[in-house]
């Protein structure tokens, strides 16, 4: 009876401890959505985004507020992050499959300078512009 009593608290020890593991996390990251590749970053992290129905609604709130094309947008999701062990995104070694969207705000941080080129120039030397002249 002790043996049965003993199994039966280990039992429900174990189970209680797989349900919590089982429940979606809270995540707070920057996520983009290009072709059909999908990634989250935060503090610490990133991860691949399996690609589902819910990913394709998140990349629509989220495309009225990129300034460019690749900006990343703040957002808070629920999600399980799970090891990636053949689901096809190698290059993650975790990847976050989202339950749902709490929220999607606009990008805070200024976007990076970029560097325009100068049109070309008339690479005519100094020389024959002065035999041009006489």
């Amino acid at each position: 009876m002790k043996k049965l009593f003993i199994l039966f608290i280990l039992g429900l020890v174990l189970f209680s401890c797989k349900s919590k593991n089982e429940e979606p996390i809270l995540i707070r990251g920057e996520f983009i959505l290009i072709d059909d590749a999908a990634v989250i970053m935060g503090n610490g992290f990133i991860y691949g985004v399996i690609i589902n129905d819910i990913t394709h609604e998140l990349a629509k709130k989220v495309a009225p507020l990129q300034r460019e094309e690749y900006d990343m947008v703040p957002v808070v999701i629920k999600g399980y992050i799970k090891s990636n062990e053949g689901n096809g995104l190698e290059e993650w070694k975790e990847i976050v499959e989202i339950t749902e969207i709490i929220g999607v705000s606009a990008p805070t941080s200024e976007l990076p300078t970029k560097i325009k080129s100068s049109p070309s120039q008339d690479h005519t030397s100094s020389s024959d512009t002065e035999d041009q002249e006489k």
